[in-house]
């Protein structure tokens, strides 16, 4: 069984930091927590790998479960970080009276599978959060409509996925930076070779998978990425990431004329969810 980590020691802190510290100054206004919001109980919840374009379309659902209304921002981005408005509502706020549901779509007319949405419920520190928050893709293929649902996924701190990828035929990894700070990302695609080197690393002569082919690729502030997990005939897959708040998931393809995929539940992701996650 394939797994997710959390952190392991990485060679590219220093150029994370440098370029954590030049993105800080391209970060658009208004993400710094709001005057006056400090004594808030802030939830957020993270929708990945949401599909658009002329073919597919997602829809994001948000239940109040509770007795009172709730205040709820919705803030779409596309693969870039860039935000996204929501279709015919004029800002990215909504109100839900007791019991109200509200289905909400990202005005993205291109062709995409890696949009994303970070739902953000404020509440008085007394008062447990109400909103169920959840969403659907679908896709038009011919004359089938494919749909998969999108659940809440937690950010993490440094992930790192490594797993053969023999019983990943065509699977996806997807990969968001959550973060108002840039991230790194560290592919190594091996054909199955191994090396080992005394004395290296927390347990002298562990055996390391040989790149056949490498990348090192920055992540912007809110960015997300896909990455297939087989690549010129690879047989294996180490990715390591560098940032404060990435979400990585497994994604296998539901049909393999359209841009939509499933999440593979199989894939076990391990460590402590970023603060702010929904628990």
């Amino acid at each position: 069984m394939a797994r997710v980590f959390p952190s392991r020691a990485t060679g590219f802190e220093a150029r994370a930091a440098c370029v954590a510290f030049l993105a800080a100054g391209l970060l658009p206004a208004g993400f710094a927590q709001a005057p006056g919001q400090g004594h808030w109980r802030t939830v957020e919840s993270v929708l990945p790998a949401l599909s658009y374009g002329p073919a597919c379309s997602s829809e994001i659902d948000l239940h109040n479960l509770g007795e009172r209304e709730v205040t709820v921002e919705i803030e779409g981005h596309r693969a870039s970080g860039a935000l996204v408005a929501l279709a015919g509502l004029p800002g990215a706020t909504v109100s839900l009276a007791p019991h109200e549901q509200g289905r909400y779509k990202l005005e993205i007319p291109e062709e995409t599978a890696d949009a994303w949405v970070k739902v953000r419920e404020r509440s008085p520190p007394d008062l447990a959060p109400v909103v169920a928050v959840s969403a659907a893709s679908e896709c038009l293929s011919g004359d089938r409509l494919r749909s998969v649902r999108r659940d809440v996924a937690f950010p993490q701190r440094n992930p790192w996925f490594d797993s053969d990828v023999s019983t990943l035929p065509g699977g996806v990894v997807s990969l968001i930076n959550t973060s108002s700070s840039a991230a790194l990302v560290r592919l190594c695609y091996s054909l199955g070779n191994l090396y080992s080197v005394p004395g290296r690393g927390p347990r002298g002569g562990d055996l390391t998978p040989v790149c056949s082919q490498a990348f090192e690729l920055p992540v912007p502030p809110f960015g997300a990425r896909q990455f297939p997990v087989e690549r010129g005939g690879s047989s294996h897959l180490s990715l390591q990431t560098l940032g404060a708040a990435i979400v990585l998931e497994m994604l296998r393809p539901l049909d393999d004329t359209i841009k939509i995929y499933r999440v593979d539940s199989s894939i076990r992701f391990e460590g402590d969810p970023s603060e702010g996650g929904r628990r």
